[in-house]
């Protein structure tokens, strides 16, 4: 929470158990000048929000409270008292809660050496879009690209925290007002929008999203390594994320029918796979099992489409690099992907399959195909959340065969699957959004340290990173590096 917030609550927790002692020795006037005085700081150096609305309706029934009141009266239990301390709580319990569960909270400051910009790029491929009934539709996509920037003026605007349509969908999942997260204009970000691309040349990072999230729900993320001197483009799967928005006005949100149709019958995929787990089969009879079951489930399509989609942006890239924002801003030798959950999979399968990609990483995606038998020809890195022991570990299997190359295979400790996302940072109670118990900074500083390492090796071509050092600063990171195929 925010400093005036914190002064608010506070006032508002002691102020009743204090103020007719006080208005004994000072004038009832000054309390209620010192109260209004209290919720005016807030609202004008901080902001309106909604979380803090039953704080507002305590403020003004205690500042009734004390208006009405004769102090000079001897103060008696009554009924009336006893329910006034019994509801009291009631509204202060909230108003503690709801702006600790959803804070207007500090995203991590980038530490490389280049400020961060944005800008969004509108793709339409011209291929079918197979999600929508409307057999005229094409696959069109929204691009958020993070570049590396040179010192930004004072008086530069910032990024705003999530643009409406990805708000409106997030808020649509959970069944909220799209009102409701109004207040994440409050969020400072380290992002600039349409500044100019800092001198020199980079290389080129894609970017995969989860199934069902926020594309740009990764700030913290993207600006960090965007700022180590990359070109980030941060793909939005149409229809597979919680929202893309259009220059036209449209809006495409997540389809929760086409998703209920493909997932329709899956349970007779996974099952064998769970029964396996559980069973007392070693891994060599296990995998079998998990061989045919990776090739068969949904989410196999799903990263197939992604990869089309990364694969179209490819495409364009000589001509972005030719005119455009992005001229010759890019080194077109030097592209990477890497992913987050379902789209951790789909780079890994990009990274499989085209030969432009020099190296991909997969941050706890599992990626579903026919990785399982076969082996990365390029360099690649796997960062996994620290799973449960009941947990499938699949990509025990899948990434089995490793790679010829360098393959990295990390975990960080205490983590959960949210921990990649900002999500730990917008709802800090892993209760809730199933993060781990690690600090939301630690984990994210690991996480960048790692995966900007690890490209700053194998596309900059960096000899001196040290990546198998990490685990001797950060106590919570696991990693194991082989070099060559592991049978």
């Amino acid at each position: 929470m925010r400093l005036f917030e914190i002064i608010l609550l506070i006032t508002l927790t002691l102020l009743p158990f204090f103020w007719r002692r006080l208005a004994l020795r000072f004038s009832v006037k000054y309390l209620l000048i010192g109260l209004v005085t209290v919720v005016i700081l807030q609202l004008v150096l901080e902001g309106y929000r909604w979380q803090l609305l039953p704080a507002y309706v305590l403020a003004v029934i205690l500042a009734i409270r004390i208006y009405t009141a004769d102090v000079s009266k001897v103060f008696k239990i009554s009924v009336l008292s006893v329910l006034r301390f019994v509801l009291f709580p009631l509204l202060l319990i909230p108003a503690w809660i709801l702006p600790a569960v959803l804070p207007v909270f500090d995203l991590p400051e980038p530490r490389g050496a280049y400020a961060v910009g944005t800008d969004t790029v509108y793709v339409n491929t011209n291929r079918d879009e197979p999600i929508t009934a409307d057999p005229n539709d094409t696959r069109k996509l929204v691009l958020k690209i993070w570049y590396p920037a040179d010192s930004i003026a004072a008086d530069i605007k910032r990024d705003t925290y999530l643009d409406p349509v990805s708000r409106a969908g997030f808020a649509t999942k959970y069944g909220l007002p799209a009102s409701t997260l109004n207040y994440l204009d409050y969020v400072k970000t380290y992002a600039y929008p349409k500044v100019a691309v800092a001198q020199g040349s980079f290389p080129v990072l894609l970017f995969s999203h989860g199934y069902g999230s926020k594309a740009t729900g990764y700030y913290a993320l993207l600006s960090e390594v965007a700022s180590q001197g990359y070109i980030v483009i941060n793909m939005n799967h149409t229809y597979e994320s919680l929202g893309s928005a259009f220059p036209d006005g449209e809006a495409a949100y997540f389809n929760y029918a086409y998703q209920q149709q493909i997932a329709a019958d899956q349970m007779q995929t996974i099952t064998p796979i769970q029964e396996a787990f559980k069973g007392k089969l070693d891994f060599e009879q296990r995998h079998p099992i998990v061989r045919d079951a990776v090739q068969e489930y949904f989410e196999n399509d799903i990263q197939n489409r992604w990869v089309v989609d990364m694969q179209s942006i490819l495409d364009l890239l000589p001509e972005w690099n030719t005119e455009g924002f992005l001229k010759g801003s890019m080194r077109l030798d030097q592209l990477g992907v890497f992913g987050h959950s379902v789209g951790g999979g789909a780079a890994g399968k990009l990274a499989l399959t085209d030969d432009r990609i020099k190296a991909g990483a997969n941050l706890d995606g599992i990626q579903w195909g026919t990785k399982i038998d076969t082996v990365f020809q390029k360099p690649f890195l796997y960062l996994s959340a620290d799973w449960p022991a009941e947990h499938e570990d699949l990509n025990s299997h899948i990434y089995s065969k490793k790679s010829t190359d360098y393959y990295y295979e990390a975990k960080i400790l205490t983590t959960g699957h949210p921990n990649f996302m900002d999500i730990p940072f917008m709802i800090p109670m892993s209760s809730l959004t199933g993060s781990g118990s690690i600090d939301p900074e630690l984990a994210m500083e690991i996480t960048t340290k790692l995966v900007a390492g690890f490209f700053d090796r194998h596309l900059k071509d960096e000899e001196n990173v040290n990546i198998e050092a990490l685990p001797e600063i950060y106590k919570d990171l696991k990693l194991n590096v082989y070099e060559g195929t592991v049978e």
